[in-house]
């Protein structure tokens, strides 16, 4: 169950009205690394959490995506503020103006926001494209989930910083502030959760299919590009699992792909032959006759 309550987890109010800022900020609710794509992993992950013994990472999945609602509305309410004073009618006596750096700046709106949401926020990306469920990830294997889950954090925490740094506006910077503090904790705590998990059941995803697979490749480096430098990374190195890396030039392993000719009407080279198979086919239906 989920119940509303109507104050915002952090302040979300802007010195002053910008519609480029409002646009900008939509990519922070909407777009692949945010907040919304953030709220229906962690949910969805949570939820699909059955496993006895993981309990406190379903509670920590449910925790953190319902938080995440509570930053879609910090944004969406950020966004709609901005937006004040900026209707359609604004933006064209910006245009009749003659000012075109400043015509230029209000031409960054979003024209969505005033046609279709009234001013309002939007399940958008800063381009206008819809969120789309295909940005999150519920995978069913925690491991794989808490690693995705600290990228999404890190790509999103990357975002607000750059957004930080795109305005002057005191209040927008403090809810950017705000955002990028609890996407340092959410990092880290899907980092202690994914180290938990690889001592649990190992550091590959998924466990206990080694056996399954060619294990003279599964530790080697190859090298298929110019230059050699990737070879620091791993030469006289340990994995994670414990094996030893290794460093190859990169080399084929299978012999040159023979494939069987297709039917000639299938690749339509001999016209006369399409042509004279089709008049026998016409000749034998009556139908078609």
């Amino acid at each position: 169950m989920f119940k509303h309550t109507k104050i915002l987890q952090y302040n979300a109010l802007p010195d002053k009205p910008d519609a480029l800022m409002a646009r900008r900020l939509q990519e922070n609710l909407g777009g692949h690394w945010g907040e919304m794509t953030g709220m229906a992993a962690y949910l969805f992950q949570g939820w699909n959490t059955s496993t006895p013994g993981n309990e406190k990472y379903k509670d920590l999945l449910l925790d953190t995506g319902t938080e995440e609602i509570g930053h879609i509305e910090m944004l969406a309410t950020m966004i709609a503020h901005l937006l004040d004073d900026a209707p359609l009618n604004i933006q064209e006596s910006v245009y009749n103006g003659g000012d075109p750096a400043i015509a230029a700046v209000m031409g960054g709106m979003n024209p969505q926001h005033a046609i279709v949401n009234g001013l309002g926020a939007s399940l958008q990306d800063a381009n206008g494209n819809p969120w789309t469920a295909a940005y999150m990830e519920s995978s069913g294997n925690l491991l794989a989930d808490m690693r995705f889950n600290i990228t999404r954090e890190s790509m999103g925490r990357l975002q607000v910083t750059r957004q930080y740094h795109l305005t002057e506006d005191k209040g927008v910077r403090d809810m950017l502030s705000f955002l990028m503090a609890r996407e340092t904790q959410h990092q880290l705590q899907f980092m202690q959760a994914a180290k938990e998990l690889e001592e649990k059941y190992g550091v590959v995803v998924p466990h206990g299919t080694a056996d399954l697979q060619h294990s003279e490749f599964s530790h080697t480096l190859y090298n298929f590009s110019e230059g050699d430098e990737s070879r620091e990374i791993v030469e006289g190195k340990i994995a994670r699992d414990g094996q030893p890396f290794k460093y190859e030039e990169g080399k084929a392993m299978a012999e040159k792909p023979v494939s069987n000719p297709r039917p000639e009407e299938l690749r339509n080279t001999d016209v006369d032959q399409i042509i004279e198979e089709g008049r026998k086919i016409i000749e034998n239906d009556p139908e078609l006759k």
